[in-house]
């Protein structure tokens, strides 16, 4: 780290260091918990607590490791932990040590009451509903129930040479296979999604009033990577490509002056008096980075209320929490 580029004031405190890729989940019983990308991406962690701010102190436990070859052998990314038909479920990216690129969705699934103790069971890869899911780097699924039926967002890049990562959005017959086609979501149609490279991944979903809302980030990992949003109709049909909207500008991006870079991979999650929508993300304090971004081990996670307005939800540094 450059200490010339570090700027560290109140505005910037992480809520956990060193973790990435955050995400909150509040279960049923109301208690919280939290997993994230590890700077040595080899293993799943978790915490729990009763509270938000309460995650801080609480001790962290591992329940799952990378193979020691194969798939699942690396660049173990972006878990997410979800409770569904009574049992848990972990989506997360890996790949193989082999092919450190071939970067893949798997599942995970629990039956025990308590994550923390498991035992976890692999369930392989996402299953597609064709031949045209998952043949390419594919990451960051996160998983949603809308109108009665269960839905999945990933990236997946395509094309050849300088690849670019897409979203893309499907049904799920189950937590581990998808129901229908992917449709493309998002591409990175703008100059602020193509800095580095072209890239639409981290989608977070939430929900407000008649309206669903989808971030994601863009860019490549270091102080442009940035968050953008798309929207559509609570009553829509999700699949139809045609009926959602995508913000022409950036919704949260580097504020240089508070020592906040490139934040991006969020999701957002429930106070405990289940009134307001907390947003959780990375960033780091700092702008110049030795090497490859992605390498660098000091992205943490913060906290931010969301504000609303008359066009949808408000996102700004100065509603950080912790």
């Amino acid at each position: 780290m450059d200490s010339r580029n570090f700027k560290k004031t109140p505005d910037n405190e992480p809520f956990i260091f060193q973790r990435a890729d955050p995400y909150l989940y509040r279960h049923t019983d109301g208690s919280y918990y939290f997993t994230a990308s590890v700077p040595e991406y080899d293993r799943i962690i978790l915490r729990r607590s009763d509270t938000i701010l309460g995650l801080k102190a609480e001790k962290e436990v591992t329940i799952w490791e990378k193979h020691g070859q194969g798939i699942m052998s690396t660049h173990i990314w972006a878990p997410e932990l979800h409770y569904l038909d009574g049992r848990w479920y972990v989506y997360f990216a890996a790949g193989d040590v082999d092919d450190v690129w071939a970067i893949r969705p798997y599942v995970l699934e629990c039956r025990e009451p308590d994550p923390m103790a498991g035992p976890w069971k692999e369930l392989g890869m996402m299953q597609s509903f064709d031949d045209y899911s998952f043949r390419d780097f594919s990451l960051d699924m996160t998983v949603f129930e809308h109108g009665g039926s269960r839905y999945c967002i990933w990236a997946e890049k395509v094309s050849v040479g300088k690849k670019i990562s897409n979203l893309y959005i499907a049904r799920l017959e189950t937590p581990w296979k998808l129901s229908s086609e992917q449709v493309t979501l998002s591409t990175p149609d703008y100059d602020w999604e193509r800095v580095g490279f072209w890239v639409n991944e981290g989608p977070a979903v939430l929900k407000h009033g008649n309206k669903i809302y989808v971030t994601y980030s863009a860019s490549s990992t270091g102080a442009c990577y940035c968050m953008g949003m798309l929207s559509i109709d609570a009553d829509a049909d999700l699949l139809d490509r045609n009926a959602w909207k995508k913000e022409r500008k950036p919704i949260f991006k580097t504020v240089p002056e508070k020592g906040i870079f490139g934040p991006g991979h969020n999701c957002f999650v429930k106070s405990e008096d289940g009134l307001k929508d907390i947003m959780v993300y990375h960033a780091r304090q700092y702008d110049e980075i030795t090497g490859d971004p992605l390498y660098d081990p000091n992205r943490h996670a913060y906290l931010m209320e969301v504000g609303w307005g008359d066009h949808g939800p408000l996102f700004d540094w100065k509603n950080r929490i912790g």
